[in-house]
Parts: structure tokens; sequence; C-alpha cells
């Protein structure tokens, strides 16, 4: 349908790592995606976030390794139907990459509009805002024309836009040029020389003075190379 309406690229979401999924399952879900032909595919593990019913009271899940066991074969599924993985969730048939989300993997700046929506600015010496509208749409229209539209607006501390920008640049499995880093948050590589050697030593991070990119092994466990670069 959304074909026949005139949209000639369309990504499909999708999520494992369900409660009580197999791996046969994951891998099912994977196929009846392909036969739809997107040119792009979001492939996510659940994760239970904080304050909702599933965390409150977690359903059965699939344990760290089954989840690992579905990530790597439905990542060779997608491989060999000729989606390339260039981000942790990202697989795009050839020149089909999500350009729009490529501006919050390099750190870039966009715009909120309407109700629940966030923004990244930068204004300039370092300072980058983000902003975050009010999320139920009624407060949000009866707001609109004042600062009360806002639910949170702040500078971020210069100590944590090295986490903010490896949070993001990380992601991508190509990395993201090395001289980003200082344009982006305004610090230099120099501020942040113990993170990189250890996470390199640790061979989480590629040896490459050029480029900030995980290594397969630093994609595995992203979470662990992110902390090095906490405040």
């Amino acid at each position: 349908e959304a074909r026949s309406a005139g949209f000639a690229n369309i990504n499909l979401d999708l999520m494992y790592a369900l409660p009580t999924q197999t791996l046969a399952a994951a891998l099912h879900d994977i196929e009846r995606a392909l036969a739809l032909q997107p040119t792009h595919i979001s492939h996510y593990q659940l994760t239970l976030e904080p304050g909702t019913p599933f965390a409150r009271t977690p359903p059965p899940l699939p344990d760290s390794d089954a989840a690992w066991r579905m990530q790597e074969s439905c990542q060779a599924r997608l491989a060999a139907a000729g989606y390339a993985q260039y981000e942790v969730s990202a697989y795009a048939l050839p020149n089909r990459q999500a350009q729009h989300n490529r501006i919050y993997w390099t750190f870039g700046d966009y715009l909120g509009l309407g109700a629940g929506a966030h923004a990244k600015l930068s204004l300039g010496e370092g300072r980058i805002l983000r902003r975050a509208k009010r999320k139920n749409p009624a407060l949000y229209m009866a707001h609109a024309a004042s600062a009360k539209r806002l639910e949170s607006s702040a500078v971020i501390a210069r100590a944590e836009l090295p986490f903010e920008f490896m949070l993001n640049a990380l992601r991508l499995n190509e990395g993201v040029a090395a001289a980003s880093f200082a344009a982006r948050t305004g610090l230099t590589l120099d501020d942040i020389a113990a993170s990189l050697t250890r996470a390199r030593r640790e061979g989480l991070l590629a040896e490459d003075a050029d480029i900030l990119r995980a290594t397969p092994l630093g994609l595995r466990y992203l979470n662990d190379l992110l902390q090095r670069f906490l405040p």
C-alpha cells in the first residue's frame, strides 16, 4: 500500500530478544520482513525502560548469550540479502541509509517541532543546547506561544560533551572523522586522550588517529566502551 501511494524508500522496524522468543522465531521475523522488500531495516534488541510496566514486572526474556546468537544470525541473514549494517541497529540496501538519523549519529543539530519533540542546537564556543517540548499535546498547544511549551531546556555541561558525542558517533560502523570531535564539541582530542588510550588498549576503539571508530569488540560491548568517556 505504501508503494502504491508513491513511497519508494520504506523502512521496517523489528525487535528481537522478545519474551520467550527463540532463535528460529527471530529469523522467521527477518524472513517476513525481507519478503516485503523494504529498502531499510532497523533491528533493535528489546530493552525494558525504567518506569514502564515491563520494567516493574519483567517478563521472561532470552539471556544475553541467546540474544547475541539472535543478533549474529539475523545480521548474517540480512547481509546475505544485500542489507549492509552501517549502524548498531540499522541495515540498508545500497544508497538507502537513513540521512535523517545520520544527523543524530554525527552529533549534528536538529529542530524539534510539536508536542514531545526534542532539539539540539549549537550556540557556538562549545555550547550546545538541548530542548524538549511538553509531551501532552493539549498542554503543548495551550502554551505553544510561550516558554511554558518547553518541558526542559539546558546547555550540556562541558564535562559531559565527550560522552554525548561518543554516545552517538560510535554507533556508526564506519565511525566519524576524528576532526569532527572538535568541530562538534569545541573540545580537543587532547581533552580525552586518557580515555582514547584506554579504549584502544582494551581493543574497543580502532587504532586510527584520523577516525573515531569502535572495533567489532567495541560494538559488541558498546556500553562498556561508552563508559570510558563518562565525566
